[in-house]
């Protein structure tokens, strides 16, 4: 079976390119879906509809353009990687993670301890919680053996 796991969340470090690398070296059979990781191209992502005066009315109709890739994405997905990182607030992998536990799409956090306290919920529906990019890739080898 080839298998399809989207990575979810932070975008300001290269924890994506790090499980992709360990997958590939072990020459797993997964392929990589992700949201828009280009944070500006992000925002822009509804301005071909029109301008808009506020900061509010660009970003919710961003976040719907986004959604159609993203949801599109998580429900083809076999498992999804939720990533939270300590320096920003990511409310968009909290949903995404959500989304994954509405529809019943299995899911892993990637995060450090020190956020864990807030982040109970959000743990309590993944199958899995890990620390490191590292133990993504052996729990990536471990659901792929054939």
């Amino acid at each position: 079976m080839r298998w399809t796991v989207y990575l979810s969340g932070e975008i300001h470090s290269d924890w994506r390119e790090r499980i992709a690398d360990g997958v590939a070296a072990r020459g797993l059979p997964i392929d990589f879906s992700a949201p828009v990781t280009d944070h500006a191209a992000s925002d822009a992502a509804g301005d071909m509809l029109g301008s808009e005066d506020t900061a509010f009315w660009r970003d919710h109709k961003s976040s719907k353009v986004n959604a159609i890739r993203t949801r599109t994405l998580i429900e083809r997905c076999d498992v999804a990687v939720v990533r939270f990182g300590d320096k920003y607030k990511q409310w968009n992998a909290a949903f995404d993670a959500g989304f994954c536990a509405a529809l019943g799409k299995p899911y892993i956090t990637l995060h450090d301890a020190e956020v864990g306290h807030a982040l109970k919920e959000v743990d309590a529906a993944a199958l899995g919680w890990a620390q490191s990019t590292e133990q993504v890739v052996e729990l990536l080898a471990y659901v792929a053996r054939s």
